[in-house]
C-alpha cells in the first residue's frame, strides 16, 4: 500500500497530478461533458498544472488510465477528486479501490478527496440551473448543453 497523500509535503502543486472522475455514462455526451468541466476547472485554476478526466466505469479514460498520464505528465502524488454530490457506495469504496490499484500500479501515493456535499457553492449552482432553465422556456436563453437538442427544458401540461 502506498503512503497516504496526507503524510507528504502538499505545497508542491506542480507535482500534484488532480484526477476528476465522474462514474461514466453510456452516452457519449455525458462523458464529453466531464472533459469540458475539466477544461473549465484547468482555465479557472491554472495553479493545478496537471488535471485528467476520468471514468469510474463504463467508458475510458478509467482511473488508472487518468493516474497513468498524471505521472507520465510529472506527477510525483494523485489527488483523485469525485465529481459526486453525496458520500455514498462509489466515493466509500469503489473510488478508494480503483485509486489504490492505478497508484500502486504507478508506484505514487494518492487521496480521494471528498465528494462535492453540502457546500454552500452548490446554492448557487442551482440557482444557476434554474434561472436558465426559466429564462429558456421564456424564451430568454438558448438551451444549455445538457438539453441541447433534446427538447427537455420546457413546461409540461398535465
Amino acid at each position: 500500500m502506498t503512503e497516504p497523500l496526507s503524510s507528504l509535503d502538499t505545497g508542491d502543486l506542480d507535482a500534484l497530478g488532480i484526477v476528476i472522475v465522474d462514474h461514466g455514462s453510456r452516452r457519449a455526451e455525458s462523458n464529453a461533458m466531464l472533459e469540458r468541466f475539466v477544461d473549465l476547472f484547468i482555465a479557472h485554476r491554472p495553479q493545478y498544472k496537471i488535471v485528467e478526466p476520468a471514468h469510474m466505469e463504463l467508458a475510458e479514460p478509467s482511473i488508472e488510465t487518468a493516474v497513468r498520464r498524471c505521472v507520465e505528465r510529472g506527477a510525483s502524488r494523485v489527488a483523485v477528486c469525485p465529481y459526486f454530490f453525496a458520500p455514498g457506495k462509489h466515493w466509500a469504496k469503489d473510488i478508494p479501490e480503483l485509486a489504490e490499484q492505478a497508484a500502486e500500479s504507478a508506484g505514487v501515493p494518492w487521496v480521494v478527496t471528498a465528494p462535492i456535499g453540502l457546500t454552500p457553492l452548490m446554492v448557487d449552482v442551482i440557482d444557476n440551473r434554474l434561472t436558465h432553465c426559466l429564462d429558456h422556456i421564456a424564451g430568454r436563453a438558448e438551451e444549455c448543453d445538457s438539453c441541447a437538442g433534446l427538447g427537455r427544458c420546457r413546461l409540461h401540461a398535465v
